[in-house]
């Protein structure tokens, strides 16, 4: 969401149906088709993500994920072709991410870099091409490049946290993911890190559109994702065993995606001059 949200803010071009178009597309259909996809082929017996106690899996989630993958580019073609092929690559991807006969998910460094790609950049763009209503050209003009990239420092600084606690599920499966490869304490470091950069790169995208007081706004709205993360942090250096954690991971998803979010839609209304509309 604070991906499509950052999009929109930043589109020349809305039309309202365009805009309800992709939200439902991505939200509704893509994003929980690629979930239950994945689900199905991990078969996860512990904790993932949103689900503490995940159901049985059954093949009826392989067909609605196929179902709901077809949903998704009906929606897509009623924008553009070109918008739908957009959809059904980042589908591809994404089924190649979990299918056994590739798996990206098992290779670390590789999993951590198209993940974070393909739901940063290559979801930027693609809401910002279908709320355009542009082409695959999108993926190289720089004005869509830039910040396309600031959401996969985003994401490549969170996902290994997305990992810490499936350690045991991932390793029965033969996932030797990004987290399992850093350990425990240097999937922190490394994330703490890439929140480093992410937060430099965001202050001069702010700075360089002579935007300063969306900057602090942008700082509020990341102190209470820091602090939790710092917090998390230095009880996971106490007894990594007991607070790298299902519990403790979905607090700093659930605070960031709330934080992200509240920003995201600021920036939309600030940079799209709506909020000065209602001043008047």
């Amino acid at each position: 969401m604070p991906v499509f949200l950052f999009a929109l803010g930043l589109t020349p071009n809305l039309n309202g149906g365009r805009l309800l178009l992709v939200f439902l597309a991505l939200h509704l259909f893509l994003y929980p088709s690629s979930n239950g996809y994945n689900s199905y082929f991990d078969k996860d017996e512990e904790s993932i993500g949103g689900l503490k106690h995940p159901p049985k899996i059954t093949s009826d989630l392989y067909w609605l994920s196929h179902g709901f993958l077809l949903v998704s580019l009906v929606l897509g073609m009623m924008i553009s072709w070109t918008f739908a092929s957009m959809l059904l690559t980042y589908a591809l991807v994404s089924m190649a991410y979990s299918h056994p006969a590739i798996r990206i998910k098992k290779y670390p460094w590789a999993s951590w870099f198209i993940a974070g790609f393909f739901q940063g950049y290559f979801t930027f763009s693609i809401a910002y091409a279908g709320l355009s209503d542009l082409g695959w050209d999108v993926l190289i003009k720089p004005h869509i490049a830039i910040p396309g990239l600031l959401t996969s420092l985003m994401l490549w600084g969170n996902y290994p946290l997305t990992q810490v606690y499936q350690h045991r599920e991932d390793s029965r499966r033969g996932d030797h993911t990004l987290s399992i490869l850093l350990g425990i304490k240097g999937t922190f470091m490394f994330s703490a890190l890439l929140f480093v950069v992410t937060g430099a790169a965001f202050a001069w995208f702010f700075l360089d559109r002579n935007q300063e007081s969306v900057l602090w706004i942008y700082l509020a709205a990341m102190a209470p994702i820091v602090l939790f993360f710092l917090i998390w942090f230095r009880f996971v250096i106490s007894n990594s065993e007991k607070y790298a954690s299902y519990s403790w991971a979905m607090g700093m998803n659930g605070i960031s995606a709330l934080a992200l979010n509240a920003f995201f839609i600021y920036y939309f209304l600030e940079n799209t001059q709506i909020l000065q509309v209602f001043e008047y």
